[in-house]
């Protein structure tokens, strides 16, 4: 019985198998260094979100979590980036907001203004003397 392909072809064919796995490679590696160049949170943005969170509107179990990183027991990076997503206190600060997050993904759907959406929650840029609510704004 003979192979139907002669020893030169498959040879060739090897050869080009390996050689596209090597440049699979060579694109991971190049793409893992790469990473990720998103823009992120900034400090300013960090300091809003904890503002709103220490904010008299704001759930106690978030008042709660920004407790815990001022006292160093969690950071805002193990929060922002989801790597603190086990801990049952942010689990429940996350989950504190979802009801009042729904009314506005709502509001905004049906084609309400996300000004007024923003004033409604609290979160307008005339809440706060300093003109507060951008980093809402921001996001739409």
């Amino acid at each position: 019985m003979t192979f139907p392909y002669d020893r030169d072809r498959l040879n060739a064919l090897v050869a080009d198998v390996d050689a596209r796995i090597a440049d699979v490679e060579r694109t991971a590696v190049e793409a893992s260094k790469a990473g990720n160049h998103g823009r992120g949170l900034s400090e300013q943005d960090i300091a809003e979100i904890e503002r709103h969170a220490l904010g008299p509107n704001a759930p106690k179990e978030m008042q709660d979590m920004v407790k815990r990183i001022k006292e160093g027991e969690l950071s805002w990076s193990d929060v922002l980036s989801g790597r603190a997503l086990d801990d049952e206190g942010v689990q429940k600060a996350m989950a504190a907001n979802l009801a009042d997050l729904r009314q506005a993904h709502d509001a905004l759907r049906e084609g309400q203004d996300p000004d007024d959406v923003a004033a409604a929650r609290g979160d307008g840029p005339n809440d706060d003397p300093e003109g507060g609510g951008t980093l809402m704004r921001d996001a739409w």
